[in-house]
């Protein structure tokens, strides 16, 4: 069965979360990406000691931070620096569809490898850049990585009380948004290239993209000229729109914004009709008013019973919304998350039966699919070579000359 991006040829020059991620992205949805390694340092995400604390050789059966980001490719090693280099990613980039990299503004050029250079080589190319700040300004050309863009577009100040200081979101959040934005950025120019028969330059930053991710929230603090941050938990103005332990230590989310039309039957489910007869919870704003008092009661109350418990209770009892506060390893136990393959298992050559998060997508007619590991170091690259034209005599030349 066909998939989406099927006979779209991708050219993954990238490093790194941001960039590699964009294309798994692509790559899960049927495109033929082939990631360019350098022929001796190789993409460093190869290298990576430690996640968040955990040893990838003592620990993980295999490098996840890699391995996560680059299945479905193909691989290959190229020196770029070497004259031949250059003219081996030309001829890839003659019949490619993109070339995504996530180099600073100068090594493009400095290589030969610019958008100047390969659109006139192949007009149709689409040519996507995942940047640190953006095209323009005084720090166009300057690096960043997860960090320095969550600290810059304000996030770290919306995860906590604004007393406690910025927190930063772990996982590399700005760099999977930055990635996701930058995937959608090449699916629109390949959209265009369909009406118009040309391709295009398109640049993806991290700022830009994180500062879209909160477009809600910034929009709100721009509007009143003050930073919102998060508020404590006990304050809650809406109690239906706050969290609560239960007795199991797991918490519950409660999710409902038009609490006026649930708080009656709410509270009778709970086994709480003292709370909905109490004139300070009469309605939304006298609730606001007593928030403290009102969320020490429905503590109180949930502390009586684990979630599983509360959740059946609340499923029966009315159209309520809400929901688990999961960890990472509730999904194993999440009827959800199992049903839709949101985490599934992956054949892996030597790991065996692994784990993985899987694609989000669900076409009825093209459906992604996780097909490869991620590529061993220049695994494929005679195979794409010689996909090129290249023949065998002409890439042991190339091997012999230290290019490949």
């Amino acid at each position: 069965m066909a998939m989406p991006l099927e006979g779209i040829r991708v050219l993954d020059w990238t490093q790194w979360q941001q960039g590699p991620v964009s294309t798994v992205i692509l790559a899960d949805m049927g495109a033929d990406v082939i990631k360019i390694e350098h022929r001796e340092r190789g993409d460093p995400g190869r290298g990576m000691k430690s996640i968040m604390g955990v040893m990838s050789k003592r620990d993980l059966p295999v490098n996840t931070y890699f391995e996560s980001q680059n299945r479905n490719k193909r691989g290959i090693t190229l020196d770029l620096g070497k004259v031949k280099g250059r003219e081996v990613f030309h001829r890839l980039a003659k019949g490619a569809d993109v070339l995504v990299h996530n180099f600073r503004k100068h090594v493009p050029a400095k290589l030969g490898v610019d958008y100047e250079t390969l659109s006139a080589l192949n007009p149709r190319l689409v040519y996507a850049v995942g940047s640190s700040f953006g095209p323009e300004g005084p720090e166009a050309g300057d690096t960043a990585m997860d960090l320095i863009a969550q600290a810059r577009s304000g996030i770290m100040f919306t995860t906590g009380p604004l007393r406690e200081g910025p927190r930063p979101v772990q996982g590399g959040l700005a760099d999977q948004v930055g990635a996701t934005h930058l995937a959608l950025a090449v699916m629109g120019a390949l959209l265009a290239r369909e009406r118009t028969g040309r391709g295009q330059m398109v640049e993806v930053s991290l700022l830009g993209s994180m500062i879209w991710f909160q477009q809600l929230h910034v929009q709100l603090s721009l509007s009143v000229d003050r930073t919102i941050s998060a508020g404590d938990r006990k304050r809650q103005r809406n109690p239906l729109w706050n969290h609560y332990p239960c007795s199991d230590g797991r918490w519950i989310m409660l999710s409902m914004l038009q609490s006026d039309r649930y708080w009656t039957d709410f509270c009778r489910a709970l086994g709480r009709e003292d709370l909905a007869a109490d004139p300070r919870f009469a309605n939304m704003a006298a609730r606001g008013e007593n928030a403290r008092v009102v969320i020490e009661e429905l503590d109180t109350t949930f502390l009586t019973k684990p979630r599983s418990e509360w959740m059946q209770i609340l499923r029966e009892g009315g159209d309520f919304i809400f929901g688990p506060v999961n960890t990472y390893l509730d999904f194993l136990d999440d009827p959800q998350v199992l049903a839709n393959r949101y985490i599934a298992d992956f054949e892996h050559p030597t790991a065996g039966t692994v784990k993985i998060v899987n694609h989000p997508f669900h076409f009825s007619e093209t459906p992604a699919a996780v097909r490869l590991p991620a590529p061993e170091f220049g695994q494929h690259t005679e195979e794409v070579l010689l996909e090129a034209g290249y023949s065998w005599e002409e890439i042991e030349n190339l091997r012999r000359d230290e290019v490949i």
